[in-house]
């Protein structure tokens, strides 16, 4: 079973849920169109690694990296009840990374995202801090060139909207993790690259190997 930390204790991942397109400067530089509702995708407990080396697969020529906030769920919410924030544990800086150039094979076919998103350590977490998220600043620098630097103000569907359409849809249960989005600035990553994601005064690197 893969596990999170939340502050210093393990806690399970059950389902790992990510919001596409949810920062309107993100949209626009990769050329897509704005939706009334959010874009969810769903990524492997597979994917998931918290380590501080990351692998890329061989299969893509151009992995891109996107910083977000993710949210972990705390508690199993009734089916009937509307989830509140308060239903959220704790909070991390995250990398959603995607084989864009399969990403978009895929996208022309009309096929499901999967492979372009799933993939071994495609969905990078830290440590996460206990408590409810409020607005929060995110980053992420590449070999000391600052690439993406963002607030989640700037989110088009705020946290709360997430919770109430995930719930409505799928259900959220305890474990899960909400991938909330990123905004402007994805890039490619090669082997060699060095990473420092920052979640407001907090910073964490990464190596790519």
């Amino acid at each position: 079973m893969k596990t999170i930390l939340l502050n210093t204790t393990p806690m399970p991942v059950n389902n790992i849920y990510c919001i596409g397109r949810s920062y309107a400067e993100h949209i626009s530089e990769l050329n897509n169109v704005p939706s009334d509702n959010p874009v969810v995708f769903l990524k492997p407990t597979t994917s998931l690694t918290t380590a501080n080396q990351l692998t890329l697969p061989k299969f893509s020529n151009d992995i891109h990296h996107e910083v977000e906030l993710v949210l972990y769920i705390g508690t199993d919410i009734d089916d009937h009840k509307i989830p509140t924030l308060d239903d959220i544990a704790g909070y991390a800086v995250g990398l959603d990374l995607t084989a864009r150039d399969i990403q978009s094979q895929l996208k022309a076919k009309g096929h499901p995202w999967t492979l372009a998103k799933g993939f071994k350590n495609a969905a990078w977490v830290s440590p996460f801090v206990a408590g409810v998220p409020s607005v929060h600043h995110l980053s992420l620098a590449v070999n000391g060139q600052l690439r993406q630097n963002d607030s989640t103000d700037k989110l088009l569907y705020n946290f709360t909207y997430q919770l109430h359409y995930l719930h409505a849809h799928f259900g959220l249960r305890a474990g899960d993790l909400i991938f909330t989005g990123t905004p402007k600035g994805v890039g490619q990553l090669k082997t060699g690259d060095t990473l420092v994601a920052g979640l407001d005064d907090k910073r964490f690197e990464l190596s790519v190997i």
